[in-house]
């Protein structure tokens, strides 16, 4: 039987992406970086919504999508489990939010007035961290 990770995210009232989308970008890159691993359970509706302070349906929301995408499972009347690894997006649609993150990102930094070398190298120390972490 698998234990109830933990699911230790924080809502940022400044930001400006609505909670649903926070709560699932934080789930997506604790599955993608391995922090929760395949077959783990994650809290229920009631218990993280209670944890972060909002209201069930936001949360309920937030697991929906996510089993939409493939990222959980939900299991009747068991709850909502990290799902086994596939790609959850086709190849354009891929590409596409690559493109899309890409231009953000320039149109956020390019005024900063750093070096492309710069730039590059914090991405590539960034994108190291992020990497799925190996477990023993």
């Amino acid at each position: 039987m698998a234990r109830t990770a933990a699911l230790m995210i924080q809502i940022a009232t400044g930001d400006p992406r609505p909670i649903v989308r926070q709560i699932t970008d934080a789930v997506r890159m604790r599955i993608a970086t391995g922090e929760l691993a395949q077959g783990q359970q994650l809290p229920s509706v009631r218990g993280l919504a209670q944890q972060l302070t909002i209201n069930p349906n936001t949360v309920a929301k937030a697991y929906a999508e996510l089993v939409s995408e493939g990222w959980l499972d939900a299991r009747q009347g068991m709850g909502f489990y990290v799902a086994p690894p596939r790609q959850r997006l086709s190849d354009a649609e891929r590409e596409r939010r690559l493109d899309e993150a890409v231009a953000t990102f320039v149109n956020d930094v390019v005024p900063l007035g750093l070096s492309a070398k710069t730039v590059q190298q914090r991405i590539a120390d960034a994108f190291e961290r992020a990497l799925p972490r190996k477990r023993a």
